[in-house]
């Protein structure tokens, strides 16, 4: 089969799009995260751009999407041998009838795992060593990720066999990474100070355009996932932007109505909540739909985002009531509103149904709550391991002294922004502009008095 020059750009121009929402990523959470924690928050993300395109690349790939002479093996995991590494013997190949060389679709497949292990980040701001982050990421992409990625995309049991649906990542992304999220913090702990000090975002400005930068990008994560320039990439693309619009609008009227007042942060929350719950539906349902789905995803998610303090988990830039809860959502949505008038796939490439409200009955929406429950549970548990094992060689969480002084200095020796006054060190600096006497917040043997509050 000759290579299709059109889907083969499409998919390189996607591909770019994607890894460009992992920076966008970082400014979202830096913007969110207090000034002293804001580098290691993006940090975390970059971090992922080098070692999960690694990995991806030596075994990874092959993990996920690798074919295997025995199908029970093939149910769970993909092959140990077919594309590992970084050779060249794979590079004629065509990736299965989309004309798109196997290169293209293995660096597309490489951005949505690298995204999918820096959304766990936002939940461990401020306390996480970034040595004990690596370590993690790695891990929980190996035992995770890739056995998932494969499970639901990669011919695995949950997409061949059980037939639950996921066009692009709201189970093998979202809710995926939501219950890792949750499932490190039980391990990590809460931040010092929390829930009773005010960790407000630092930086709204780089809050609004890190939603932005997502917000572009998550064309090629969604339209990009059917491979092909077609009508349901079309559909896909339409339905992201529609579902994303209706979120911002139902996190704002949330707002508006509890608190009296819509917010910047909210509205930037609010699309990120939408992209989250059309991404598993945007190829399988049609426009009002979408756009309903979108508008349950701003509204509920507004919502969920305070469970943590009613159930005292500190999910630290809402992690589990955006990823989780929005994934949830979309998938769900899937058994309601999935039809073969946006893509006849559904019934007869992949062996699913319609949804309830389109004559398919209640089959698919069992479905994919099955699928997306088996990730939760698998995800949560397995981060959890990894997180204690960290916790008992003492690599998982910073020092009281380092997390009160900020996580930026202790883990890299910087700061995102430099509070010494022009004149030399005079005035107080830092101290200074935070209201603090110098010296303040420092007990009799020089070490940080956690009592004392220092501004973020």
């Amino acid at each position: 089969m000759e290579i299709n020059a059109g889907n083969t750009v499409w998919l390189l121009l996607s591909s770019a799009l994607v890894l460009l929402m992992t920076p966008g990523l970082a400014l979202f959470y830096g913007g969110l995260n207090r000034s002293k924690g804001a580098l290691n928050m993006m940090m975390m993300s970059f971090s992922c751009i080098g070692i999960i395109s690694i990995l991806w690349s030596l075994y990874g790939f092959s993990l996920a999407f690798g074919s295997n002479d025995s199908d029970g093996v093939n149910k769970f995991i993909g092959s140990f041998s077919q594309y590992f590494g970084t050779g060249t013997s794979w590079l004629p190949e065509i990736w299965g009838t989309t004309g798109i060389p196997t290169y293209v679709f293995m660096a597309f497949q490489m951005m949505f795992a690298i995204i999918t292990v820096a959304l766990i980040s936002g939940s461990l701001s401020d306390r996480l060593k970034f040595g004990g982050w690596v370590i993690f990421a790695i891990a929980w992409f190996t035992l995770v990720y890739v056995p998932v990625a494969h499970w639901v995309w990669g011919g695995g049991w949950i997409g061949a066999h059980l037939h639950a649906l996921d066009f692009a990542g709201g189970t093998a992304v979202h809710i995926n990474a939501g219950a890792a999220a949750l499932g490190v913090i039980l391990v990590l702990g809460k931040r010092i100070g929390w829930p009773r000090e005010n960790m407000r975002p630092h930086n709204v400005p780089f809050v609004a355009l890190g939603a932005g930068l997502l917000w572009f990008g998550w064309f090629g994560f969604n339209a990009g996932s059917e491979l092909t320039v077609d009508g349901t990439a079309a559909a896909a693309f339409v339905n992201t932007q529609l579902a994303t619009a209706a979120a911002l609008v139902g996190w704002c009227v949330v707002e508006w109505l509890r608190d009296g007042k819509p917010t910047m942060v909210g509205a930037s929350s609010g699309a990120v909540a939408g992209l989250v719950a059309i991404t598993p539906a945007c190829g399988f349902v049609a426009p009002l739909p979408a756009a309903l789905i979108g508008i349950i995803a701003g509204a509920v998610c507004a919502l969920a985002v305070g469970l943590k303090y009613k159930l005292g988990y500190d999910d630290s830039l809402d992690v589990v009531g955006v990823h989780f809860v929005g994934g949830w959502i979309g998938s769900l949505s899937i058994g309601f509103f999935a039809t073969t008038q946006v893509n006849s796939a559904i019934t007869d490439a992949l062996g699913a149904k319609e949804g309830l409200f389109y004559g398919g009955g209640a089959e698919q929406l069992w479905r994919q709550f099955a699928g997306s429950a088996v990730v939760t549970v698998y995800s949560l548990v397995i981060a959890a391991v990894i997180a204690f094992i960290l916790k008992a060689v003492k690599v998982l969480r910073v020092s009281d002294d380092a997390e009160i002084g900020g996580i930026d200095i202790a883990d890299h020796g910087e700061t995102a922004y430099d509070f010494t006054p022009a004149g030399g060190s005079g005035g107080g600096g830092a101290f200074a502009m935070a209201g603090l006497k110098p010296g303040a917040g420092v007990d009799a043997d020089g070490k940080a008095d956690v009592s004392q509050k220092v501004a973020g």
